[in-house]
């Protein structure tokens, strides 16, 4: 079917106590062992790329391949910016047909994210094109020692709620404890103030930084208010795995190398899938 934002199926969601993952894909063999995932498990699902690969010569490239696949496949699928760097590059994503946007103004200071996002936003609805932001900022794990580590760049309740009402985005990702990458220290999550940020703000909530957490932190997360799970490096560390064991066998072949990638992806989607309970929701 023909690509789809996520938006109607984030709320359903959001009613029913579930989260649907956004997989980030970098090439064509992740892109059909992501679709091929989401078929298998009957499911609703965001294909993600990078503001780099947005921002780079072969874009268009990228898009094409998401489209066409996700017009072979039975289930609703969306195609979404993640971490949009500027204005610009939001404005090129739409201009490209994506589904959804993200932008990341987190580094920022809070009164020039709320400017700049209020600006995406109004081009982005303007073409019917949902938005989220990120306020509080989700750091690195390599840079990750402790929650305690974290705590000045969390998620503020209050800062949240102006956020979205002087915004009017459409999902909000929150700094709740989660890092981009693998972890230096032991994950955690702050759900109390989750579920502060949850009694304040009533559109869907986003968490980045999902690889390095247990089923059960991801169960916390989604029962205290988060919608929308961000996957990526579990994805290429699991495929690159898979190509080293290729390098490894016998007889190593090109078409080994893209056959390991594709079933990665194929793999470890569904895992998360099974896990976030959004399998056979589509």
């Amino acid at each position: 079917m023909p690509l789809v934002s996520i938006q109607a199926s984030l709320h359903r969601a959001q009613a029913e106590g579930y989260a649907i993952p956004l997989f980030d894909v970098f090439e064509f063999h992740s892109i059909v062992g992501t679709i091929a995932a989401l078929e298998k498990k009957r499911a609703p699902g965001i294909v993600a790329l990078p503001s780099r690969w947005v921002e780079g010569p072969h874009a268009a490239a990228h898009v094409a391949a998401v489209r066409l696949l996700a017009e072979e496949a039975p289930v609703p699928i969306a195609l979404m910016l993640d971490h949009g760097s500027s204005f610009e590059a939001c404005m090129r994503a739409l201009s490209l047909g994506f589904t959804d946007i993200m932008y990341d103004g987190s580094r920022l200071p809070v009164e020039e994210n709320i400017a700049t996002t209020k600006a995406v936003v109004r081009a982005a609805h303007a073409l019917g094109v949902p938005v989220e932001a990120e306020v509080g900022h989700v750091g690195l794990g390599a840079d990750y020692e402790s929650l305690d580590s974290a705590r000045d760049s969390l998620t503020d309740p209050a800062t949240a709620q102006r956020f979205v009402e002087e915004t009017g985005v459409d999902y909000l990702a929150v700094a709740i404890g989660s890092a981009h990458g693998l972890y230096k220290g032991e994950p955690q999550l702050d759900l109390e103030l989750l579920a502060a940020i949850r009694q304040r703000v009533d559109i869907p909530l986003v968490m980045h930084g999902g690889t390095g957490l247990s089923e059960q932190q991801f169960r916390d997360a989604i029962a205290t208010g988060i919608v929308k799970v961000n996957i990526g490096t579990d994805l290429m560390l699991t495929a690159s795995r898979r190509m080293g064991e290729v390098a490894q066998s016998p007889k190593p072949s090109f078409f080994a190398y893209t056959a390991a990638i594709s079933k990665a992806y194929q793999e470890r989607c569904a895992y998360y899938l099974d896990v976030f309970g959004a399998s056979g929701k589509a």
